[in-house]
């Protein structure tokens, strides 16, 4: 047995390698050759070949996205974690689904993308000229995190001086989906739960009496329902959190880990400079080559087969976005980046009917945050040492150290 295979036979998810967090690819690499379809002692098992995460994502009978079963020893039926994670959108199946993202779909439109867009680059502007300021900077806290709070706290019509808990109340929220959670996490994430839904059942209230425009406001626009369905008290705060929650998180990491890597791969930087129409392309394979979300879970509602053997009903599915996409059964050089790759078909954003609604959103803030940036500061440096955050779920830095070099003019 050679050290891929072994690796593959050892790999736990309760009990992952101390370094996986920060470099998972190694373990990745060992699934997809030798273990496609993985059991752990606890009885989930794990996918990671591209083509059965994509069968996965299409086929909602059989695999169910319901969480209620799997959460509850987790958190506990009375925690505030098991009830928001229980009730979001991401992690439900028809008809609250369906209805929710109904609602959602209406706000993003490519009017109403277009319309924020040059709101957009006059914030990235304004981070930008701030980073000049600074020279040594942090391009998490100083940039790339900035960018969604703003984004998402506009489509809520959130005022600005509310907004500094939204970065710390979704780590901490999200945090609790790791695959182990420590009681302190829980503690955490059940605290913000709270905090969060209290902030946002006080802005629903004004939001009633003084509503805002349908086509720019989601939160107007979820208050209202769609066609005479409204959404009950919790299912409405609840999925408040999940849209500022996700929105923040996977762009955050976006733009941090496409910046690292653009530092990482200076031909590629290069290639860029040149070609700034490849923005477009560039952006997606950075969600590829390091995917903001590694992980997602279905349970199967119905017996399944893959590679020869059968999942029972009731198994939890981990699914290794991470590792499919980087399947050389679909990519070429799966390891490299390409920032022109096409196809480029990942699965970042998920697939199938829970394909994120908000990823076009995602590509507008990811391509201009990252060409204004790129065009600003040509010859950034990173300083120091890059910290990743230690989770597994969600792979990006919580401290970015870099030096602003070779300024250009922002006219």
């Amino acid at each position: 047995m050679d050290a891929s295979e072994q690796l593959a036979r050892d790999f736990e998810i309760t009990a992952l390698p101390r370094d996986f967090a920060d470099d998972p690819f190694p373990v990745y690499r060992a699934l997809l050759e030798h273990a496609p379809l993985k059991r752990f002692a606890d009885g989930s098992v794990m996918l990671s070949r591209w083509a059965d995460l994509d069968r996965v994502y299409r086929d909602t009978k059989t695999f169910s996205s319901d969480k209620k079963v799997e959460f509850l020893p987790k958190f506990g039926k009375n925690a505030p974690l098991y009830e928001h994670h229980t009730t979001s959108l991401v992690f439900n199946d028809p008809p609250l689904h369906t209805r929710v993202r109904k609602i959602m779909v209406g706000a993003m439109t490519p009017r109403a993308l277009a319309a924020m867009e040059p709101g957009l680059v006059r914030l990235v502007d304004r981070l930008l000229d701030r980073l000049a300021e600074k020279q040594n900077v942090d391009l998490i806290e100083d940039f790339a995190s900035a960018i969604p709070v703003e984004v998402i706290g506009n489509l809520f019509d959130m005022p600005h001086e509310e907004r500094g808990p939204l970065r710390d109340w979704s780590l901490a929220i999200l945090g609790a989906l790791e695959p182990v959670l420590s009681p302190e996490q829980q503690e955490r994430g059940n605290r913000a739960v709270i905090a969060f839904k209290t902030y946002l059942g006080e802005l629903a209230e004004k939001r009633r009496k003084k509503p805002g425009d349908p086509q720019t406001d989601v939160l107007t626009r979820l208050i209202n329902g769609n066609d005479g369905e409204l959404l009950t008290e919790t299912e409405l705060l609840q999925n408040c959190i999940f849209i500022l929650n996700a929105g923040h998180e996977t762009t955050t990491n976006l733009i941090g880990n496409a910046l690292f890597e653009l530092a990482q791969w200076p031909k590629e930087k290069r290639r860029l400079l040149e070609n700034p129409e490849l923005i477009d392309t560039a952006v997606d394979e950075f969600l590829r080559f390091q995917s903001p979300n590694q992980l997602g879970n279905r349970m199967t509602a119905e017996p399944a087969d893959f590679h020869g053997e059968t999942i029972p009903a009731g198994t939890r599915i981990h699914l290794c976005i991470g590792a499919a996409n980087r399947d050389p059964r679909h990519f070429n050089e799966p390891d490299r980046l390409d920032i022109a790759r096409k196809p480029n078909k990942h699965l970042a954003f998920a697939g199938g009917p829970h394909l994120c609604v908000g990823f076009s959103l995602a590509r507008m803030e990811g391509r201009i945050a990252v060409a204004r940036f790129l065009k600003r500061f040509p010859d950034f440096t990173l300083a120091g040492t890059p910290k990743r955050t230690g989770r597994v779920r969600f792979r990006g830095f919580a401290s970015l150290p870099a030096t602003m070099n070779g300024l250009e003019s922002s006219k």
